[in-house]
């Protein structure tokens, strides 16, 4: 991670990253399974941590510097977070099983992610990256590094 990044780009470039894994997935599904199932792994795990770096360093870094505890868009990010995480299990319960049927819930993840990561690049990610300044921001990055792996490596075990 490099600290001369701001938390938009950042985050807005592993948005794209995780887009592209899911992407791959679903490309692959019907076609070569094993290789789906690797995609949907690494997208899992990489969306786990996404959501446990925002929960953990980026929301109470901005309810902290802005006092928006009870309102303002955390408690809306962790909820759609909470949504978002239903998806992914229904989508991942369907992998585990090797069940080619997730068209609708990887629909309707899809659905949630586009609005979730639109508002988070559009205003929240722009406000932390102004509330943080650039000695915050290297701050930010330190604590994503320092989270275990094992705080968001929740996938799939031996199926």
């Amino acid at each position: 991670m490099s600290e001369q990044k701001t938390v938009s780009a950042f985050f807005e470039q592993d948005h794209d990253w995780l887009d592209e894994l899911f992407k791959a997935f679903q490309q692959l599904k019907r076609s070569d399974f094993p290789k789906a199932k690797e995609a949907f792994k690494e997208f899992k795990f990489g969306l786990q941590r996404h959501i446990v770096w925002e929960e953990e360093v980026l929301f109470p870094l901005w309810e902290k510097k802005t006092g928006m505890l009870e309102s303002g868009p955390t408690p809306v990010m962790r909820n759609e977070h909470r949504q978002i995480g239903q998806q992914l299990e229904a989508i991942h319960g369907k992998v585990s099983e090797q069940s080619l049927d997730s068209d609708k819930e990887e629909q309707a993840l899809l659905d949630l992610l586009g609005s979730h990561n639109r508002k988070e690049e559009l205003r929240l990610y722009p406000a932390i990256d102004q509330v943080a300044g650039t000695e915050g921001q290297e701050a930010i990055f330190q604590s994503m590094e320092n989270i275990p792996e094992e705080r968001y490596n929740l996938c799939c075990g031996q199926h």
